[in-house]
């Protein structure tokens, strides 16, 4: 189904597309008179599902993020659609906006210490063994840029770890409004290392050198090996060391 599927949620009708998505097929929708955005994709019931709890558990705790809207039936997706509640706000633009951001990332991270990794997905470190999770395939990587990313991400290795945004250094993917910082797009999301998240504009999290670096490393690796092998792929390949 498509689009069509937008009928589950009663009075609604979409009305522009919005830019940003790259997995996705994402609309401003008007639900019973109301702007939301509703993203289409191809996603699993199971990897829905645990996007719009944590999305659930994260509101109910005080951070600002899109909340799914339920069907006239009382689901949170249908066939790949999610409809969420509309943030407005502005990207951020000055190193405080940032610095903003990074302490709305810790606050994530904190309260998701032991949340369950996304289904089907694996974290960087579960990398150093596994050679599939989500959209990354190791094994259409060179052998060489394989070794380079596992390098950066074995440093992260006995590290704790919590739900990661994913993209947060996006400033598409952050909205500054008048209560705060909104986190949007948690197309990405999944468990890992919490320093991959803090790696922003100003050094904003105000991590130590080697920490950045680790981070900063690692966060290129993963970026490189979700997109391979497009050149944004092969730009953010070319930012981890060579081994």
């Amino acid at each position: 189904m498509g689009w069509e599927t937008l009928r589950c949620w009663g009075d609604a009708e979409r009305c522009e597309r919005l830019t940003g998505g790259s997995a996705n097929d994402v609309w401003s929708v008007r639900v019973d008179g109301r702007r939301a955005v509703a993203r289409l994709g191809t996603r699993s019931d199971a990897d829905l599902g645990w996007e719009t709890q944590l999305m659930l558990h994260l509101d109910s705790n005080g951070l600002t993020v899109p909340v799914p809207i339920p069907t006239t039936d009382g689901r949170l997706y249908v066939d790949g659609l999610v409809v969420m509640t509309y943030i407005p706000g502005v990207p951020p633009q000055t190193a405080d906006d940032w610095r903003r951001v990074a302490d709305t990332l810790r606050e994530l991270h904190r309260m998701t210490a032991e949340w369950p990794q996304r289904p089907g997905w694996c974290s960087s470190t579960d990398l150093l063994h596994a050679r599939h999770g989500t959209r990354i395939d190791l094994e259409a990587m060179p052998a060489e840029a394989v070794e380079r990313c596992r390098t950066a991400w074995a440093r992260l290795a006995g590290h704790p770890t919590s739900v990661v945004h994913g993209n947060p250094a996006n400033p598409g993917n952050v909205r500054v409004t008048a209560h705060g910082v909104a986190l949007i797009d948690w197309d990405e999301a999944h468990v890992d290392v919490p320093e991959i998240d803090l790696v922003l504009p100003h050094n904003a999290a105000d991590l130590a050198p080697e920490t950045l670096d680790r981070a900063g490393q690692a966060s290129a690796a993963w970026e490189a090996a979700v997109c391979w092998d497009d050149d944004y792929a092969l730009g953010r390949l070319a930012k981890v060391r060579a081994v």
